[in-house]
């Protein structure tokens, strides 16, 4: 059974609203905040504990907010399993970032060995990023596109090797995120068959 979330949760949703208020999704004026959210409802939903969720709120302090003082502001305010959780799922400790495709195939060599917490909070974050994508699909058309650093062919090739390697890392995390994994597989074909391309 899932704990009930505490004011810890109250004071991560805080910490998550003032570290990102200026941001916004790619190519709009939806408010950050929006995605934390929906990941860490992705979260709560698949029995991710207190510190999961926590984390799922905070999971892109880090490369988007400050690095590795962000990290320690994290570690000093939630504790250090929060702090390791959102440091797994980081594709990087903040300026300067390295380019695009070496982060991006990074954290595709590193999903097999992420914690059951981290691999949760990554399924999660990759269903809604791919969601969103379909979504911005369907409302510009191929212009999308221009929102990434991958451009189409990156982004796609990106999808489809993430999920590539959450499948071939599940034998490893058997009892964790099945659900999340199967919706993942979901959004991602329907993704490829809507712009045309073979996964």
């Amino acid at each position: 059974m899932t704990p009930r979330l505490t004011a810890r949760f109250d004071d991560a949703l805080r910490f998550a609203s003032e570290a990102h208020r200026s941001q916004t999704r790619k190519g709009g004026e939806v408010p950050y905040l929006g995605h934390l959210l929906a990941v860490a409802a992705l979260v709560i939903e698949n029995h991710g504990d207190e510190d999961t969720a926590i984390a799922a709120l905070l999971h892109d302090t880090v490369e988007d907010q400050g690095g590795l003082p962000m990290l320690a502001r994290v570690r000093a305010d939630f504790g250090p399993r929060v702090a390791a959780i959102v440091m797994e799922v980081s594709d990087n400790e903040g300026e300067p970032k390295p380019p695009w495709r070496v982060r991006k195939q990074q954290f595709i060599d590193a999903i097999p060995r992420l914690s059951p917490e981290a691999r949760l909070i990554a399924l999660a974050d990759k269903v809604h990023n791919v969601r969103s994508t379909i979504d911005g699909f369907r409302r510009v058309g191929e212009v999308v596109w221009t929102r990434f650093h991958g451009r189409r062919d990156g982004t796609l090739w990106y999808y489809r090797e993430v999920l590539k390697a959450f499948r071939n890392g599940q034998s490893e995390n058997p009892v964790t995120n099945e659900p999340l994994l199967q919706e993942l597989t979901r959004v991602i074909n329907e993704l490829f068959a809507l712009v045309g391309e073979p996964l």
